[in-house]
């Protein structure tokens, strides 16, 4: 019998969780191939790159390296079509690859295309590469306004380290919320004034319409001076599976069933910031603390089919937020499993030690998937762990 070829596309937190869940509970079996296709061999630590962006070095994890031991094989090159009804993905337009099973997992990027200019003028994280070249333009600005769009975490954490790495600039964070709105009241006034501190001048209830070459024009006809513009504000996923005819939602997400299986294609997984995933508190959001134990989800399902037994409901709740706020301070929300705050939260160093701990959880919990597979099922929350149920 010929191997079932299981696909992974996308070398991601969720996908690398389902590659490395799914290679180390197949291990040594003939009759499953698992294949791991990503864009480049360098995992991108997207919880650091508002640290890259001031130029502070990130560790060079290679995706090959995080799956050695697995036996799954890699392959590097952008995925660049995929046919649903040939179960077959295009890479870089010269090389097919055929799978039974699809584990989608591309992900998401800043959304540079809902306001004029951004593409063209404005600087992203989407990738270590692009965190780098906004760190040379901002090494070599030497004075000026740096402005940061979109209040929600990841500008909030990109608008404090770049005001704290470099006091000698203005730094203007704009948005239609204000910072730290999910937090309860008490988290999100501390938020607010570490901002302060720092020297941020943030405004809210504002909303950016175009971006310039040297200024960003706000809805209303205001302009606002910017010798640097770093977009945060919203996230748009591949196009790849709504062209395939994977049934879709407004956002483009993947439409995931009770076992994240795709509506309308169910030999395909979505994981990650490409599914839309329902749960009893609505449809998730992607961060690293749902998207890890989705991978790791599609891979157990995906084992337990293979055995001829039927995938069990993917059940998550979220369980804190944690904000950064310069490399010595932090604000940690704990949350309720819908992810609305409680009334702990946890500040100054300690959370700034307890958000590093849960930034660098993930290199430990690959490392103890390959040696205990079964551990897939518990997540650390700041040295605690909690069990993701459905995943046994």
């Amino acid at each position: 019998m010929s191997a079932h070829r299981v696909v992974v596309l996308g070398a991601g937190y969720a996908g690398m969780a389902a590659a490395i869940q799914l290679g180390a509970r197949a291990k040594g079996r003939e009759d499953v191939q698992v294949t791991v296709v990503n864009a480049q061999e360098r995992f991108t630590e997207r919880l650091r790159l508002h640290m890259a962006a001031t130029g502070q070095s990130l560790a060079e994890l290679s995706v090959p390296e995080l799956l050695e031991g697995t036996g799954a094989r890699f392959v590097r090159g952008w995925v660049t079509g995929m046919d649903a009804d040939a179960k077959a993905v295009r890479i870089d337009d010269d090389q097919v690859l055929h799978y039974d099973t699809l584990v989608y997992g591309l992900g998401s990027v800043a959304d540079t295309v809902a306001v004029p200019g951004v593409e063209d003028y404005a600087y992203t994280l989407n990738s270590a590469q692009d965190a780098e070249v906004l760190a040379d333009r901002l090494a070599r600005l030497g004075g000026g306004t740096v402005v940061v769009g979109g209040s929600g975490l990841t500008g909030v954490e990109s608008a404090a380290e770049i005001a704290e790495r470099y006091p000698e600039l203005n730094v203007v964070l704009l948005g239609r919320g204000e910072p730290g709105a999910a937090m309860n009241p008490k988290a999100k006034a501390y938020l607010q004034a570490a901002l302060q501190r720092l020297g941020v001048e943030v405004r809210s209830g504002v909303e950016v319409a175009k971006v310039l070459p040297h200024a960003v024009e706000l809805a209303g006809g205001e302009s606002v001076a910017a010798d640097v513009v770093l977009w945060t504000s919203g996230t748009r996923v591949s196009p790849l599976a709504a062209a395939a005819g994977l049934t879709v939602d407004e956002y483009g997400r993947i439409v995931a069933d009770t076992a994240l299986r795709s509506v309308s294609h169910p030999e395909v997984y979505a994981v990650g910031d490409a599914a839309a995933i329902r749960q009893g508190y609505g449809v998730m959001h992607g961060t690293c603390q749902g998207g890890m134990p989705t991978g790791v989800h599609a891979a157990v399902s995906i084992v337990r089919e293979l055995k001829g037994k039927q995938p069990k409901p993917f059940r998550f709740g979220y369980y804190h937020t944690p904000v950064s706020l310069g490399r010595n301070d932090a604000v940690v929300q704990f949350t309720h499993p819908d992810d609305s705050p409680r009334r702990i939260f946890l500040t100054g160093r300690f959370a700034a030690r307890y958000k590093e701990t849960v930034t660098a959880s993930p290199w430990p919990t690959y490392g103890r998937m390959k040696k205990m597979p079964a551990s897939g099922a518990f997540w650390p929350h700041g040295g605690r762990f909690t069990r993701v149920r459905g995943t046994r």
